[in-house]
């Protein structure tokens, strides 16, 4: 009888947002699909995160939503915690990521230049894109950091 490896992953739900609705519902349907998930609920920082993954080592993923639209702000503690070998698995971030109706790509790119290794706007490509991590890592991404727009 073969036995498949429990997969865990360590969600929650950025350090400014309080929306914790579809925090519940991810780790809903994570966990009918097999995931043990570690939700962190909302208002999690990076440096709680971090703690998490140190608790948690096998875990094969952060997933952190933002509905607010302060992402970008609330992970700005990311690089630090990367630096420092404290968040060593790969780190995914959905969810509305930017104030405003227009988005941009360089909303994405912000977020990458910050050590997030994916960006979703889809709930439904979580499961794909954990196995894609899984199966081949994560893909750094080399674009350099994005300067904030200047108001006029």
């Amino acid at each position: 009888m073969r036995h498949e490896q429990t997969r865990t992953v360590i969600l929650g739900v950025a350090a400014s947002d309080s929306h914790v609705v579809a925090n519940h519902l991810i780790a809903h349907e994570l966990r009918a699909r097999g995931f043990t998930v570690v939700n962190l609920g909302a208002c999690t920082s990076v440096a709680e995160f971090a703690d998490a993954h140190a608790e948690h080592p096998e875990a094969e993923a952060v997933i952190i939503g933002s509905l607010n639209g302060h992402a970008r702000e609330d992970l700005q503690d990311l690089p630090a915690a990367r630096a420092a070998g404290r968040l060593g698995c790969p780190v995914i971030v959905g969810g509305n990521l930017s104030v405003g109706s227009h988005k941009h790509a360089s909303d994405d790119d912000r977020l990458y230049a910050l050590g997030v290794d994916e960006v979703l706007t889809d709930l439904d490509a979580l499961p794909a894109a954990l196995d894609r991590l899984r199966e081949h890592g994560p893909v750094r991404r080399t674009s350099a950091p994005v300067a904030a727009p200047v108001a006029s």
